[in-house]
C-alpha cells in the first residue's frame, strides 16, 4: 500500500464522487491522500497518472483504492480557531464603535488588516455583515444576527477558560446573576451568604433586571443564571424555568391618599395608578382582577422602570401602586406608605429561577443555583408556619 498527496487545486470539496481525473471545486489549505494497492512493488515509489515506478525499475499499473481529503485547517485547530475568534471580536467592536478606525485602535490592528479581516467574514458567509455610512458603519442585518450568536460564543469561551483556570490553578470564578426586585427581597441575600460561606473564592455578580429584560440577559449570556417573574406569553424550549416562591402583591398608597380606606377594588375604580416595571408585568394593575369583577380597569397615569424611582415618588402624589409585600415591608413603613386592607385576595407573583438549556451550568453556578432553591424553601416553609399561625 503507498500514500500519495496531492494539494491545492487538486483537491476536492468534499470526498463524495472525486476522482483524481476530475476532481471537484476544492476549498483552500486542502489535501488529497489517496491510497494505492501495489502487490508487487517495493521501496521508494512514484506515482503519475496511476502508474507506479519504484526508482530504477519499470512502470506497473497501481489503482487507487481510498480518496481521503483533508483541509488543512483541521490540521491546525488551534490557529483557526483564533482566527474565528479574531473576527467574532473584530464583528462585535464593530457594532460597539461604529468605526473602523475605532475598532482598529481597540483590537490593536492596523485598518486595512481589520478591513481584510471583515471582508474575509462577509466572503464566508456570503453576505454583507457590515454596512458603511457618512458617519461611520453599522451592521447590516445578518451582521447583527451573526453579532448575537458571536456575543454568546465569545461568553461562553471566556466562561469556559475561568472554569478551566478555576479548577486547575485555583484561580477565582465568578458567577452573574440577574435578579429582580421582588427576588432580590426575598431570596439573594440570604442565599448569595449561604453560597459564599462554603464558596468563598466564588465572586457573584448581581445584575439590576426587571421582567423581561433578565430573560434577554441570560439569552445573550450576560447573566448565568435570572430570578423572576414567569412572562405572560410563556417560554421558548431555548429556556428552563423552576418555580421557587409565590411573592404576595399589595396595593400602597401615601398615608394621606384619600382612598388609603378603601375595603375593595370596586372602591378604586376612580384612582390613578402607577404602573413599575413593564406593561403586563407584576406591577401592572390590570393583573388585579378589576375586569374580571365588572370593574372599571385601572387608570395608569405614570409608569415607572425601578423601584428606586417609584420610592422617591410615590410618598408624594396621589396615585396608587401594587407591589410585593416584602417590598412594602422593608421600605414602606419608613418613606410613610400604607397598605391598602382589602377585602379581596390578590394574586401572588411567582418567582421562578431560569437557565439556559443550551449551556452546561458551571460547578459553582449549580451550588448557587442550590443556594436560592434552599433559600426559597426555607423562607416557603417559615410563611406557611405564619398563615396557620393568624388562623
Amino acid at each position: 500500500m503507498i500514500l500519495a498527496g496531492l494539494s491545492g487545486k487538486d483537491c476536492a470539496k468534499d470526498g463524495h464522487g472525486a476522482s483524481i481525473e476530475a476532481p471537484a471545486k476544492a476549498p483552500n489549505h486542502c489535501l488529497r491522500v489517496i491510497m494505492f494497492a501495489v502487490p508487487s512493488l517495493s521501496g521508494v515509489v512514484t506515482i503519475d497518472h496511476h502508474r507506479c515506478s519504484p526508482h530504477g525499475k519499470e512502470t506497473a499499473p497501481c489503482d487507487p483504492i481510498a480518496i481521503i481529503e483533508v483541509d488543512y485547517h483541521e490540521l491546525s485547530l488551534q490557529e483557526t480557531l483564533s482566527m474565528r475568534l479574531q473576527h467574532l471580536h473584530l464583528l462585535l467592536t464593530l457594532a460597539q464603535t461604529g468605526s473602523l478606525r475605532a475598532s482598529a485602535e481597540a483590537l490593536n490592528v492596523t485598518q486595512p488588516a481589520l478591513t481584510k479581516a471583515l471582508k474575509q467574514l462577509e466572503e464566508e458567509f456570503g453576505t454583507t455583515l457590515v454596512v458603511r455610512t457618512p458617519k461611520g458603519v453599522r451592521l447590516a442585518p445578518a451582521g447583527e444576527l451573526l453579532a448575537a450568536r458571536a456575543a454568546t460564543v465569545v461568553r461562553e469561551l471566556e466562561r469556559a477558560r475561568e472554569e478551566v483556570a478555576w479548577h486547575t490553578q485555583n484561580t477565582q470564578a465568578s458567577v452573574s446573576v440577574g435578579v429582580s426586585p421582588a427576588a432580590a427581597l426575598m431570596l439573594t441575600a440570604n442565599a448569595v451568604a449561604r453560597f459564599q460561606t462554603r464558596w468563598p473564592e466564588v465572586r457573584v455578580r448581581l445584575v439590576d433586571a426587571l421582567y423581561p429584560k433578565a430573560l434577554q440577559q441570560l439569552r445573550s449570556g450576560e447573566v448565568d443564571l435570572a430570578l423572576g417573574p414567569l412572562p405572560v406569553s410563556g417560554l421558548g424550549q431555548d429556556l428552563h424555568a423552576r418555580p421557587l416562591i409565590h411573592s404576595p402583591t399589595v396595593i400602597v398608597s401615601r398615608k394621606g391618599h384619600a382612598l388609603r380606606g378603601a375595603r375593595s377594588l370596586k372602591d378604586l375604580q376612580s384612582a390613578h395608578w402607577l404602573l413599575s416595571g413593564p406593561r403586563m408585568g407584576p406591577g401592572d394593575p390590570t393583573h388585579l382582577g378589576f375586569e374580571q369583577r365588572g370593574l372599571t380597569p385601572p387608570v395608569v397615569t405614570m409608569e415607572c422602570e425601578s423601584f428606586s424611582t417609584l420610592l422617591a415618588v410615590l410618598p408624594e402624589m396621589d396615585v396608587l401602586a401594587a407591589v410585593p409585600k416584602r417590598f412594602f415591608d422593608t421600605h414602606g413603613p419608613r418613606i410613610g406608605l400604607t397598605v391598602l386592607d382589602l377585602e379581596e385576595t390578590l394574586p401572588p407573583t411567582t418567582i421562578h429561577l431560569f437557565t439556559r438549556t443550551d449551556t452546561p451550568l458551571t460547578l459553582p453556578t449549580r451550588r448557587l443555583v442550590d443556594a436560592f432553591i434552599h433559600e426559597a424553601n426555607t423562607l416557603q416553609q417559615r410563611m406557611a408556619m405564619t398563615q396557620s399561625g393568624d388562623d
